[in-house]
């Protein structure tokens, strides 16, 4: 897997194996974190871009819907339309003064990351 510079670092199974010996809970929450990336996103075969369903993006948006709730968040998918993704994002998103940080800086970020096709994520009202 490519580095980027928006992209957090991909641990192998032995750094994961290697860093636990120092550091189990950090070993722990990487693993976790890949865990959860794996199970999101389409894996990309023999280097191609997985086409950008509604059911690959919904799995996809689960990630940024789990950071959102956190904050009382939430988010829903209402359309793709050729390289854009229409969202309607939710609950305490609505009025807040960060809702638009969080869909460019979460929201795209995670879904730019499974589908580099996707050129900007919106919300709708």
């Amino acid at each position: 897997m490519g580095l980027n510079a928006d992209e957090p670092r991909w641990y192998s199974e032995e750094e994961l194996d290697e860093l636990e010996e120092h550091d189990p809970l950090s070993a722990a929450r990487i693993a976790q974190r890949q865990a959860r990336i794996d199970k999101l996103r389409p894996y990309i075969v023999n280097g191609e871009t997985p086409p950008l369903t509604e059911p690959a993006l919904i799995a996809v948006l689960e990630e940024a819907r789990h950071i959102l709730l956190r904050d009382g968040g939430d988010l829903e998918l209402v359309a793709i339309q050729g390289t854009v993704v229409r969202v309607r994002l939710k609950g305490a998103c609505v009025g807040c003064p960060n809702s638009m940080l969080d869909l460019k800086n979460v929201v795209e970020k995670i879904v730019r990351r499974t589908f580099p096709q996707v050129t900007e994520v919106q919300n709708t009202y």
